[in-house]
C-alpha cells in the first residue's frame, strides 16, 4: 500500500498526538510543574485540523490484515542493531522544531517521565519503563507514516468501540464492513484476554516486543496499552478482557499521567542523571538491542 508524502506525514510532529490527548483527557496531577495541564498547547483550530487528518488516516488504513502485515515485517526486529544509547541518539532525529511547548530532544522527554516516576518512589523497573516506552516511536525512522507509529490505540477483528477518538472515520475502513471483523467480539472469544487481541499498530506494540523479556509483567503492560485510550480512560472492551488484564489495568493507570504531564522546558541534567541510568539500563537490558 502506497501513501502521498502527506498522507505518511499529516501531523507537524508526533508531539501534536500527545497534545491532542492532554484536550480530551485534562488532569489536574501535580506531575505538571511547568505550567498548568489546562495550559498545554491550546491549538488553534488549523492545528486541530492536522489531528483530525491523522486519525482519519489511522481509522481509514489500520485494518487486521494492515496490522499482521506490520507485525510480520517489523517483529522479526532485523533492521538494525544498537546500544540503548545509540538507540537514543537514533531515536534523537525525530527532533521537530515546529513543537512550541518544548525545545528538549527525545531522550530529555523520556527523562522526563522516567525522573517524575523516579522522584514518586515507584520501582526501578517502572523508571526504566518511563525512560523506554517512546522507543517504538523509531518506526517513523524506517519509514512508517505517522498514522502507524503513534495514535490511540484499538483492537483490529472486531468492532470498534464509539469511545475511540473520532469513530465516524472507521466508515472509512474496509473491515468495518467486513461481517468476519464488524461484530462484537469479530475473529476473538468472550473474555479471551488482551494477549490473544491484535491492536492497532504503532510503537506501543513494537516496544512491548523489543522489551518482553527484560521487564516485569506491569511494565510490559504500561508499555503495551499506555496507548488503548479507550480501555484505560473510556472503560470499554471489557468483554475482550480476563482477570489478569483487570488487574493489570491499575498499573496502565498508574503510568498514564507520568506518560502525559511530565513534558516541561526544564531540560534533565543529563550529566548528574547519567551514571544512575546506565546503572539501570545495565541491570534489566542487554548490551545492545535489536530494531
Amino acid at each position: 500500500m502506497s501513501h502521498s508524502n502527506f498522507e505518511a506525514v499529516p501531523l507537524k510532529n508526533l508531539d501534536e498526538w500527545e497534545d491532542d490527548l492532554l484536550r480530551r483527557y485534562p488532569d489536574p496531577a501535580e506531575i505538571a510543574t511547568a505550567k498548568a495541564t489546562g495550559e498545554y498547547r491550546n491549538y488553534e483550530e488549523p492545528a486541530r485540523d492536522t489531528v483530525k487528518e491523522f486519525y482519519r488516516l489511522n481509522h481509514t488504513y489500520q485494518t487486521y490484515a494492515f496490522v499482521k502485515e506490520k507485525q510480520q515485517n517489523f517483529l522479526k526486529f532485523d533492521k538494525k542493531e544498537m546500544t540503548v544509547w545509540d538507540a537514543f541518539d537514533f531515536l534523537n532525529q525525530l527532533v521537530d522544531d515546529s513543537d512550541p511547548d518544548t525545545d528538549l530532544d527525545q531522550l530529555q522527554h523520556l527523562l522526563q517521565t522516567s525522573e517524575a516516576i523516579r522522584k514518586d518512589g515507584h520501582p526501578d523497573w517502572m523508571v526504566l519503563t518511563g525512560l523506554m516506552h517512546d522507543m517504538g516511536k523509531v518506526l517513523c525512522l524506517f519509514g512508517e507514516p505517522q498514522w502507524a507509529v503513534v495514535g490511540d490505540t484499538f483492537p483490529v477483528g472486531c468492532a470498534y468501540s464509539d469511545k475511540i477518538v473520532y469513530p465516524e472515520f472507521f466508515q472509512n475502513n474496509p473491515d468495518y464492513t467486513n461481517p468476519q471483523y464488524n461484530t462484537q467480539l469479530g475473529v476473538y472469544k468472550q473474555n479471551c484476554g488482551l494477549r490473544s487481541v491484535d491492536m492497532s499498530w504503532g510503537h506501543d506494540e513494537y516496544v512491548y516486543q523489543m522489551m518482553k523479556d527484560h521487564l516485569p509483567e506491569p511494565g510490559l503492560y504500561m508499555l503495551r496499552y499506555h496507548s488503548f485510550y479507550a480501555w484505560h480512560r473510556e472503560g470499554q472492551y471489557d468483554y475482550l478482557m480476563d482477570d489478569h488484564d483487570r488487574e493489570m489495568l491499575k498499573w496502565v493507570k498508574l503510568f498514564n499521567p507520568y506518560d502525559l504531564y511530565s513534558k516541561s522546558p526544564e531540560p534533565p541534567d543529563w550529566k548528574k542523571l547519567r551514571p544512575y541510568y546506565e546503572e539501570l539500563v545495565a541491570k534489566y537490558l542487554p548490551s545492545t538491542l535489536k530494531f
